[in-house]
């Protein structure tokens, strides 16, 4: 089922939560607020192993970074829920192959948190000098872990417009430091020469590995898969995003790592090349903060300097404060649809009686299993150990993209991201195919480079293996590749308990009602609704035809809904469906979102027809959940 492209109307009356704000510009915002954020210490753990090589390494891990991105452009719109290659993995595969992408999923975000919450201190020792090093940016990181694991299960909302904000604010602040950098320190003969030293610094073993470890430059990609549920219009919205995120991103580390190579270039010692990039505070280097390093040897002086470290340090802070959070966010997610999926038992989806959060979840995984990992404080560890769940991950998601390829050749009117080569009658990605030989050989360095990641990695993959197998074989007594879901948790003087409302809208009173009566069942239970509105695409016309007339009228009614719920402040999403015919494209999304009730408002048939529509009447006979008609004085 393929949703629709549909206008913003400049007259929206809107609440700034995350689910109200996620058209394109928002979903690059924020994934661009996570994958930006990663500047600020993947420029030392790329350029201390890749030295004047660095920006070719940047070079390569971007083509392979931009096809990642195409793949996740692909699967997050044919299955616009979270979960990312584990979801691809479900739908190409089984549950078995989806538990371990989700697993590598849950390593990726652990070592997320824990890198970036260890980074937050170092960018305000501008402020306090001992928080640039241990023992102090432990301390600190580990308290920015508490406090963003208490904010979250305490449940207060992410600012989302503020958080665009600091996103395009940050962009613009490492393109305003490329531009004074090329005007007033750039030296093409340090970068594309004295800097190279091919084969001897870094040797060819130290430029292979540094290829993975810089796709820990591309943190986030997750992201926009575990808001696809949150956008309005994913084929048009998903697509143009993560485009925006990867030329951005490419752009910046590209161009930045020149800038810095020319502030910082490679020198040789005693005991080899380096540069100061790579090099911890004890020894005058910029590994713990290597942007305020960048900075520093900008050619800047006076008053400037000072108020520019700070700016930036500032910025910094905050922007991986926010990446931080993601990662919280993020876990949680991947933990609910786990166990959701009967991954893992059901008390990981647990809410907290009062609260109504993943209590268990974030304080687990979101807190403590990333603050274990934090308190050594090597940096280099958690990089190989983010490259080593990432490329697993991202090397799974490339393949069930084939396979998908492979399973819907006959169905035309499947998604599919250029570019592609037709071939026995399957149109093969080829992006994915190239994504998946280099994520793929690049998992393979990691592992055989570093005894480390490859010890700890296959360990975390081991034990959770060992987990998924006990609780599906003693626990449930379920085949391993069988896709199951859990029930609806309903507590024990409820009768009945809606957590997801799901409101079929058109223009007319009827929907109104229909919208209102789902608004109060979600203010008494603390529910979230799901507004859909369906475009009915005709036989003879294909399925992404522009039908004016009748995507402004969903528009106006999703305007008209979200309205009506942003009086009673309830948590609300919106989609827009096209489909060949409405009943089953309702039923189709009830499946997907796994409502716990449908919510119809019911116009009075014609003469000689039912009490109820056709559309009405269809629901009633196939909905997966319960169905709740609102009849207005015509119906009644």
């Amino acid at each position: 089922m393929s949703t629709t492209v549909t206008p913003r109307r400049r007259g929206r009356r809107r609440q700034q939560t995350l689910e109200r704000v996620l058209g394109t510009p928002a979903l690059f915002a924020t994934a661009y607020g996570n994958v930006g954020s990663s500047i600020y210490y993947a420029l030392w753990l790329v350029a201390g192993i890749a030295l004047g090589l660095t920006p070719l390494v940047f070079l390569i891990s971007g083509f392979i970074f931009a096809a990642t991105a195409a793949t996740y452009a692909e699967g997050t719109v044919r299955y616009p829920e979270a979960g990312g290659s584990s979801s691809f993995a479900r739908h190409a595969f089984n549950e078995l192959v989806s538990f371990g992408a989700a697993w590598a999923q849950m390593l990726n975000y652990i070592i997320t948190i824990a890198i970036s919450a260890f980074f937050v201190p170092h960018y305000l020792s501008i402020f306090w000098g001992p928080l640039r090093s241990n023992p102090w940016d432990i301390v600190g990181g580990a308290i920015v872990v508490v406090f963003l694991v208490l904010l979250n299960i305490v449940g207060l909302r992410e600012a989302a417009r503020l958080n665009i904000v600091l996103a395009i604010l940050d962009f613009g602040t490492q393109l305003l430091l490329v531009a004074v950098g090329f005007a007033l320190i750039f030296d093409h003969n340090v970068v594309f020469d004295a800097n190279l030293h091919w084969g001897v610094a870094p040797t060819w073993g130290q430029f292979f590995l540094a290829i993975p470890i810089a796709m820990i430059a591309y943190t986030g990609i997750e992201t926009v898969s575990n808001l696809a549920e949150e956008a309005r219009d994913p084929p048009r919205d998903i697509p143009r995003s993560i485009t925006w995120v990867a030329g951005a991103v490419f752009a910046i580390y590209f161009t930045l790592p020149l800038i810095a190579l020319s502030a910082l270039p490679v020198e040789k010692t005693a005991n080899g090349y380096r540069t100061l990039l790579g090099v911890g505070p004890d020894q005058g280097g910029f590994q713990n903060d290597p942007v305020l390093g960048l900075v520093e040897h900008l050619g800047l002086h006076g008053q400037v300097l000072q108020a520019s470290k700070i700016y930036v340090g500032i910025l910094a802070a905050t922007i991986l404060l926010i990446a931080t959070n993601a990662g919280v966010i993020g876990a949680s997610r991947i933990t609910y649809a786990m166990a959701t999926h009967r991954q893992l038992p059901e008390v990981f989806r647990r809410l907290h009686p009062k609260l109504k959060t993943p209590w268990l979840s974030l304080v687990f995984f979101a807190g403590l299993l990333s603050i274990l990992v934090l308190l050594p404080g090597k940096t280099d560890f958690l990089g190989n150990m983010y490259a080593f769940g990432a490329m697993l991950s991202f090397t799974i998601a490339h393949v069930s993209i084939i396979a998908l390829r492979v399973r819907t050749r006959d169905n035309p009117e499947a998604f599919k991201v250029r570019p592609s080569i037709r071939f026995r009658g399957v149109d093969w990605p080829l992006f994915a195919i190239f994504g998946a030989f280099g994520t793929g050989a690049a998992w393979i360095v990691v592992v055989v480079q570093k005894p480390g990641a490859r010890w700890a990695g296959l360990g975390w993959l081991v034990i959770g293996l060992i987990g998924y197998v006990v609780y599906r074989r003693v626990g449930l007594r379920e085949p391993l590749t069988a896709t199951l879901r859990a029930p609806v948790i309903i507590g024990p003087a409820v009768a009945l308990e809606y957590r997801n409302i799901l409101v079929p809208v058109k223009p007319g009173r009827a929907s109104e009602e229909a919208i209102d009566l789902a608004c109060r069942l979600a203010a008494d239970r603390g529910a979230s609704i799901a507004a859909l509105s369906v475009v009915v695409v005709p036989l003879d016309l294909p399925l992404d035809t522009r039908l004016e007339a009748e995507e402004g009228a969903a528009d106006e009614a999703l305007d008209v809904a979200a309205a009506i719920a942003e009086l009673y402040g309830v948590r609300f999403t919106e989609r827009i469906v096209r489909a060949r015919h409405a009943g089953r494209a309702i039923v189709d999304e009830a499946k997907r979102r796994q409502s716990e009730i449908i919510v119809m408002g019911a116009p009075r048939g014609g003469r000689g027809r039912g009490v109820f529509s056709d559309t009405v009447d269809f629901v009633l006979k196939h909905a997966p959940s319960r169905v709740m008609v609102v009849a207005g004085r015509r119906a009644a």
